[in-house]
């Protein structure tokens, strides 16, 4: 029996998606909860698995990179067909090796799961996967895995070769400059997914009366508590403890204080939540997502932090969920795990603020009259104008910045 393959609804108001990838080609077998292909829509990457066993037949405007209506037929499953063997003829080449031979630990998974965004890069660079090692989950390859591997380089290389040939390179080479590349470029769609943070980016900057105020931060008292408790906390949750709890619930007792900075314009109105969906930017290969600590004041401290790690695994396994992003109030994003110093973050619309945490870095400081070494951090607030005004922002701010510099206050919640 023969069964359509149809793009499955993947969430309220999505009419289209764009495949991502195939993890199957015309003729393979597959086996019944198997992974298809990969779609990515303007919210989130949903993977399509088998139903049944069959062999499977891609229709034609199905590929990789075609933009599909939701509940379009893409392939037939023929469920009464039935696998086919082959075997191999021996190879009698002198030092050829397979490259299922030469793949390192982990590499057979990552080369059956690759993003869509790896496979560009390693059609692009003519990367050979099999001698590459995954760094990702389940020894998947990351973006990171095949920018630093080398492009098109055979499977193997003889080490007497190599060793002659550096023998023989003459001491000073000349310089050449080589062909200009003046107009070498390349056209690449946008993804489904990128074409909406851009939509989001540029709806705020266009209806947004943006203005950010800024404030630095003592986190002396932060890594004493962290030096201090990180390995018990460890031992009882398994993971790090680390600073996104602290903003987190600094941030919910702000935003207690100053409502207008949980709220957003709707129309001629101002819409108040008495929710507190607090939204963590999570660098993705397939770009900048914003999934969401749902009802984050009934959390602990290690609560938040459990929840931040759940999030940021599925942001880098493509798992995040419509739900995840939708329904945020107010967002964190953290530049300094890249390094800046200082940035002003853009509004995650319809949102009305979002906090900007940054590196962390020793200065000097005045003390009680003395100069003293102390690791700061400074942390903006993006607003909207239109609704907060300077004196809550700057209010609201100075309220996260007390909290952080006092750490038992948030457990006290005072």
């Amino acid at each position: 029996m023969k069964q359509d393959i149809k793009v499955p609804a993947v969430g309220e108001s999505i009419t289209e998606a764009t495949i991502g990838s195939w993890t199957k080609k015309t003729g393979d077998f597959v086996k019944r909860n198997e992974v298809l292909m990969l779609l990515e829509t303007d919210k989130a990457s949903v993977e399509v698995v088998a139903e049944n066993d069959g062999v499977i037949t891609l229709l034609p405007g199905s590929e990789a990179g075609a933009i599909v209506k939701i509940g379009a037929t893409v392939a037939i499953l023929d469920t009464d067909a039935k696998p086919t063997t082959t075997t191999a003829a021996p190879t009698t080449t002198p030092n050829a090796t397979s490259s299922a031979a030469v793949a390192a630990p982990g590499a057979t998974s990552a080369v059956q799961h690759l993003s869509p965004a790896v496979q560009r890069i390693v059609t692009e660079n003519q990367v050979n996967t099999a001698q590459v090692t995954g760094t990702g989950k389940d020894g998947r390859l990351t973006k990171g895995d095949v920018l630093n591997a080398p492009s098109g380089v055979p499977a193997t290389t003889s080490a007497a070769t190599t060793a002659t040939a550096a023998k023989a390179a003459p001491a000073v080479v000349p310089i050449s400059t080589g062909p200009s590349k003046q107009g070498d470029k390349k056209l690449v769609p946008m993804t489904t997914i990128r074409k909406k943070i851009a939509e989001k980016l540029k709806e705020a900057q266009n209806s947004a009366a943006l203005l950010t105020t800024f404030n630095e931060i003592d986190m002396t008292k932060v890594l004493e508590i962290r030096a201090k408790y990180k390995d018990k906390f460890k031992e009882k949750y398994g993971l790090n403890l680390g600073f996104n709890g602290f903003f987190v619930k600094a941030s919910v007792e702000a935003l207690k204080t100053f409502p207008a900075v949980n709220a957003w314009v709707s129309g001629a109105d101002i819409e108040y939540h008495n929710y507190y969906n607090i939204g963590i930017a999570v660098s993705t290969e397939r770009g900048l997502m914003v999934p969401n600590i749902k009802d984050a004041d009934t959390l602990t401290l290690a609560g938040v932090e459990v929840a931040v790690r759940d999030l940021a695994a599925k942001g880098r396994d493509g798992k995040i969920t419509p739900n995840d992003l939708g329904g945020g109030t107010f967002s964190i994003t953290n530049g300094g795990v890249f390094g800046s110093l200082l940035s002003t973050p853009i509004l995650n619309a319809p949102q009305s603020a979002i906090l900007g945490l940054h590196k962390i870095q020793d200065r000097p400081m005045a003390i009680n009259g003395k100069v003293e070494i102390r690791p700061m951090m400074y942390v903006a607030l993006t607003y909207d104008h239109r609704i907060i005004d300077g004196k809550e922002a700057v209010s609201f701010l100075v309220k996260i910045k007390e909290l952080v510099e006092d750490p038992e206050r948030l457990l006290l919640e005072v």
